[in-house]
């Protein structure tokens, strides 16, 4: 079964950046969105960021002006730029692809900590 797999998490100190990545362990067809999503320490998973096929983006409000999701079309591959880390952005990071058909594909989660 194809699985997503992130990577580019790490500890950073607050106003670093970092940049995950987000890579298909096989083929998917027909992505219609793929996201990022973060869960923190007794918090509930939250959404951070999408991108659909049109290549519209949405994001949550504590991350805009500072985290840019994009896409490479032909890898099928999702990234999230973060700059201007805070603290309260420490969580795993997972990804998230949805299909036309509405198969939904998770990753394992990447850890990203930021020292205040």
């Amino acid at each position: 079964q194809v699985q997503l797999v992130e990577s580019g998490g790490g500890l950073v100190q607050a106003g670093g950046s970092l940049r995950l990545s987000c890579v298909p362990s096989g083929s998917i067809s027909h992505i219609i969105n793929m996201g990022w999503y973060r869960q923190a320490p007794g918090k509930q998973r939250e959404l951070v960021a999408s991108i659909s096929s049109d290549d519209s983006t949405n994001y949550v409000d504590s991350v805009k002006d500072r985290f840019t999701i994009s896409r490479d079309k032909a890898k099928n591959t999702a990234y999230l730029q973060m700059n201007s880390l805070k603290p309260e952005d420490t969580g795993v990071y997972y990804c998230h692809y949805r299909t036309l058909f509405r198969n939904a594909y998770w990753g394992q989660g990447t850890q990203v900590t930021v020292s205040s």
